[in-house]
């Protein structure tokens, strides 16, 4: 099974109930096609922002999670472990310093109506608001050099800018990574 999917798995088993904004439902992703762009930027996908050998569903081999309820201590005892792996998920060294884009959803940290001065960007709807944060290297805290007007938390963007490694703790989840944004568009598909 693809490891993002277990993410989703084990995120669903304390989410709240589901919600649905425009089209979405928790846990769907956008289409992230590698598609050259007319700027200096370079298309990445989620899956560039992990080590090729890291395995996020290590910490629970053998624990079905499937068969177990919200209030089972074991349930409870495995997204608290996964909570604190995830904090510390490694990340890409080789995305430092590099102007990257990417899409994502928008998670609002801090701006006023229709204006995002800094959020995180998350690779599927409802990552940080309906169910737990994802993996830390799932998770781009994004600084926009002006605001970004007309956005709000789980619109759809493309973010382009200069990628930083850097730890972020936030109260919607950490992040490893911070990515100083030149542009912040509405994502139009790939």
């Amino acid at each position: 099974m693809n490891p993002l999917k277990i993410i989703l798995l084990l995120a669903a088993l304390c989410s709240l109930a589901p919600a649905q904004a425009k089209d979405y439902k928790v846990g769907d992703r956008l289409n992230e096609t590698k598609a050259a762009t007319k700027d200096a930027y370079r298309t990445i996908t989620w899956d560039d922002l992990m080590p090729k050998d890291w395995d996020p569903t290590a910490p629970f081999k053998g624990l079905d999670l499937a068969k177990l309820k919200d209030s089972d201590p074991r349930a409870m005892e495995a997204l608290a472990k996964m909570r604190k792996e995830w904090s510390e998920a490694p990340i890409n060294p080789e995305l430092n310093g590099k102007e990257i884009r990417i899409p994502g959803f928008v998670v609002s940290l801090d701006g006023g109506p229709d204006e995002l001065r800094e959020f995180l960007l998350v690779p599927y709807f409802g990552a940080c608001i309906h169910v737990p944060p994802p993996p830390a290297n799932q998770i781009i805290h994004v600084m926009p050099d002006k605001p970004a007007k007309g956005f709000r938390s789980m619109d759809t963007v493309w973010v382009s800018g200069v990628m930083q490694v850097q730890t972020s703790q936030t109260t919607m989840g950490n992040s490893g990574y911070v990515l100083m944004a030149k542009k912040v568009l509405p994502y139009t598909g790939p």
